[in-house]
């Protein structure tokens, strides 16, 4: 097991991961595959760990973003099927190809340009659709079939699936999801489905319209705990339970009197004598600038961040002396009372997916199965 050697650090209940994937398997269609979304680094929680636990709880293949992370995953040992879901390099379907990597197409140029390089297996190759994010994809029936007799004659390529992502599934104006959802049953009347992946559904189409998933879906942000959006709390049909929390330690405290001024800039005043504890986590760790005057928990009371947050320590008002190494609870629960991902990206005015993966990587990553420590991740050593 890994150590560590600074006084913060993130916990990741890898329990809540396995019970957000049990619990979404009981709402779909049986028959229905989770591919379970650990693209940037398991969305700030840990690749291979969540993986894997997402897999013990019934999901049956992988998803990230860029082909490093789809290798990363296999240099860890990870055999199940991955889909690369971003832009891979054509000249790089060779290393795809070694690995068993699905890759996605999403333009016959990309096709052209990939199969004009020899591998010694097929590529899986997952169609993507742009019914109307915009973003990459096929948008043209005919395009499409181009693409389709493209892989069907080229022995580099083997169609594996046929996807699209929807723009506004997180919205509860369902006008542009329904124009969506209509071109892609338009365009996949074109495919031969038989022994082909269809997925269109994100966490939020997953969680919202069950009968509208095909034979998987994509399992990301609720997964993790989250919510796809504040609008469609209400429309969740179980409880997501969350899965990260971050933690550190006072590791210094003083008396400041009246007056007295804390950190860059001098910004913050004391009121009256106050005690200040600093604590060892700041803007380098993602712990950004603009929360300072947000709260963190002591005892499980608020307390408020003062002055400017630096690049690797914070400030705050305790309300009375603690001891050095009183633990403080970033996000989190901590007796009785917490701090969501939601409450920080509300005060961010983001979304909560940003949250986690703002927390950098020389945080350490605390996994737990059953209560306990299953394994520590420090990337710094």
């Amino acid at each position: 097991m890994n150590k560590y050697y600074r006084d913060t650090w993130a916990e990741v209940n890898l329990d809540h991961i396995e019970a957000n994937v049990r619990s979404l398997k009981r709402h779909l269609p049986e028959e229905t595959a989770i591919i379970a979304v650990v693209k940037a680094n398991a969305y700030g929680h840990g690749d291979v760990e969540v993986a894997n636990a997402a897999l013990r709880a019934g999901a049956s293949r992988l998803a990230v973003a860029f082909l490093d992370e789809a290798l990363a995953l296999r240099e860890k040992g990870v055999t199940v099927p991955i889909l690369v879901m971003g832009a891979a390099r054509p000249s790089d379907i060779g290393i795809a190809a070694k690995h068993h990597i699905a890759l996605t197409a999403y333009s016959i140029d990309w096709l052209k340009q990939a199969g004009s390089y020899d591998t010694k297996e097929s590529v899986p190759i997952h169609i993507k659709l742009d019914t109307g994010m915009g973003r990459l994809g096929v948008k043209q029936r005919d395009e499409l079939e181009e693409v389709l007799t493209f892989i069907e004659k080229h022995p580099s390529f083997c169609l594996e699936g046929v996807f699209t992502h929807f723009a506004t599934a997180d919205e509860k104006d369902k006008t542009y999801f329904d124009k969506q959802y209509e071109r892609f049953l338009e365009l996949i009347e074109h495919v031969n489905q038989k022994n082909v992946i269809i997925h269109c559904a994100n966490s939020a189409t997953s969680l919202r319209f069950p009968k509208k998933v095909f034979n998987a879906v994509r399992f990301g942000i609720s997964m993790y705990g989250l919510a796809p959006s504040a609008d469609i709390v209400d429309e969740i049909p179980f409880a997501l339970k969350e899965a990260f929390s971050l933690h550190s330690s006072i590791v210094h405290i003083k008396k400041m009197k009246k007056g007295e001024k804390i950190s860059y800039g001098a910004t913050y005043t004391a009121n009256e004598d106050e005690w200040i504890g600093t604590v060892p986590i700041g803007y380098a760790d993602g712990w950004i600038r603009r929360l300072s005057g947000f709260e963190v928990l002591v005892e499980g009371e608020r307390v408020p961040i003062v002055g400017r947050i630096c690049m690797d320590q914070l400030m705050i008002k305790l309300h009375k002396k603690q001891p050095l190494g009183t633990k403080v609870t970033l996000i989190g629960t901590q007796n009785g009372q917490t701090i969501s991902v939601d409450e920080v990206a509300k005060r961010l005015d983001t979304i909560n997916y940003e949250v986690p993966c703002m927390i950098g990587w020389r945080v350490p990553r605390i996994f737990l199965k059953n209560g306990r420590i299953m394994e520590v991740r420090n990337s710094l050593l």
